[in-house]
């Protein structure tokens, strides 16, 4: 893929997040599969070439969501509250371009001293 293709698949892709979270309300909360479901849905062995974007969003549609509990379904009230807005998944966004393990100040001075800012920002609120 290059930088062609990745602006194009980019801008269907928010397409494709921007249409689930508007209709998300008209899915199932919870999954309704059983257990390996998903071996029956997808090949039994992986492609010898790259799939098409389009089919793999197809597969997405037909064989992933229907194994999802959609976690920021209006009418999902278990386990703890899992709030994604716009601005999180765009954050990740950039998070994942960078792609930066900021597992100690010596690997990346900037994502430690961002974290420490905001934990000291958390800190002082009433």
């Amino acid at each position: 893929m290059d930088s062609v293709e990745f602006r194009k698949r980019g801008k269907e892709m928010v397409d494709f997040i921007a249409n689930y979270m508007d209709t998300i309300a008209e899915r199932r909360v919870t999954a309704e599969v059983d257990p390996g479901y998903l071996r029956n849905r997808l090949p039994g062995k992986p492609p010898r070439t790259g799939d098409k974007f389009e089919d793999i969003m197809n597969d997405v549609e037909r064989a992933i969501m229907p194994g999802i509990t959609h976690w920021q379904h209006p009418n999902f009230h278990a386990y703890f509250p899992a709030g994604n807005s716009y601005p999180s998944i765009l954050g990740d966004m950039l998070s994942n371009a960078i792609g930066c393990v900021g597992f100690s100040w010596a690997a990346s001075p900037a994502c430690t001293e961002l974290e420490t800012l905001v934990l000291d920002w958390i800190g002082t609120q009433t």
